[in-house]
């Protein structure tokens, strides 16, 4: 008998299937061949449904940093603005001043949203030609108001907008070119349920021609080298050809769901975490009306041990929940509903919870 299978409800790496793994297992094909060209150009068109978009939509061998760090690298001329709110978004900021770029902070308490009125009034100094945000800010659950920012960013032509979507991206509706969206990154490991270790983003007509006048973007993650391969679908360097299957397997299994049901099944999964917060009496660490719709971050406010909490409900019933993120840990605790989850396996993870309370 082999070890029983330890199941994760941490918000990433999140569980992945079976038949996601089986779809990573296919035999290997150059990258330089006609098998590459037709997989990549094959998944293009779902892709771009998915993120609402006429751009071009890329995969990066990396973490979602790598995207990050790119955006900063590509866009940024005169100063960025970087809006945060968490330990992803303030960590954006030290990796622009990394960069030798101009950043400034636009900070928040943790727990707290971007006031879109602040990001007007910083904008209208003239200081900035490109602004980014955490859309889903992990460590906290805080959803910021991306329409509204949006609009705000509507009034500067010239500032684009970067914006992770690492946390929500699949699992609430984000529309890049209604919003006006300029870089818009995400993740494998979060609601699309894939392994880490690869990323996808979108690029705007806008941020081309920035990228353009931009000296020292580097080489791996340069846009126009990106884009300029991505012509022949090709990528600039030997991309995860595993993943890229499990991807074409996962976008036919999500639109085969649907897109609307699949953000309605995240919206009543997530409202099943928040139905068991409110009932055993633990706080929402994020304000209410700004609360992701894939991890709940509990505030605690009962003074449990949470990381014997986490290890009762590991040795007990082989689930794993995360005990709070930097400097939050302990205080809080993060339960995710994303990806393939259902009201069903939430409900499991909930009595398991209430068990080992």
């Amino acid at each position: 008998m082999g070890k029983p299978h330890v199941k994760l409800f941490i918000p990433g790496p999140v569980e992945v299937s079976p038949e996601t793994f089986a779809a990573m297992s296919q035999p290997m094909i150059g990258h330089r061949g006609s098998g590459f060209q037709d997989l990549y150009a094959g998944i293009q068109p779902k892709l771009q449904a998915l993120l609402f978009t006429k751009n071009p939509v890329f995969i990066s061998t990396s973490s979602a940093w790598g995207v990050m760090e790119a955006s900063i690298r590509n866009l940024v001329d005169r100063g960025v603005l970087c809006c945060m709110c968490g330990a992803f978004s303030d960590k954006w900021f030290d990796v622009a001043r990394r960069c030798g770029k101009k950043a400034e902070p636009l900070e928040v308490e943790w727990g707290k949203h971007i006031d879109p009125k602040e990001v007007d009034r910083q904008l209208a100094t003239g200081k900035f030609d490109t602004v980014t945000l955490t859309h889903s800010e992990t460590s906290t659950g805080v959803m910021n108001p991306l329409p509204e920012i949006c609009c705000v960013l509507a009034k500067y032509p010239d500032v684009a907008l970067i914006v992770d979507t690492v946390s929500s991206f699949s699992a609430v509706k984000i529309e890049m070119d209604a919003h006006g969206i300029d870089v818009m990154l995400t993740g494998a490991q979060k609601a699309l349920a894939l392994p880490p270790g690869f990323s996808l983003f979108s690029v705007s007509e806008k941020a081309f021609a920035r990228a353009e006048k931009i000296p020292n973007r580097g080489f791996y993650f340069d846009f126009l080298e990106f884009r300029k391969e991505q012509a022949q679908w090709m990528t600039p360097s030997t991309p995860s050809i595993g993943h890229i299957h499990a991807l074409q397997f996962k976008l036919d299994e999500i639109f085969e769901e649907g897109l609307e049901e699949r953000f309605a099944r995240h919206a009543r999964t997530n409202a099943l975490v928040h139905d068991w917060v409110r009932r055993t009496g633990f706080d929402f660490f994020a304000e209410e009306g700004f609360r992701s719709k894939t991890l709940t971050c509990v505030e605690n406010s009962k003074g449990i041990d949470v990381l014997e909490l986490a290890r009762k409900l590991r040795e007990k019933h082989h689930l794993v929940i995360d005990p709070g993120y930097g400097k939050i840990r302990g205080q809080t605790f993060r339960l995710s509903n994303m990806g393939d989850e259902t009201e069903e396996t939430v409900s499991h993870l909930l009595v398991c919870l209430d068990d080992v309370l």
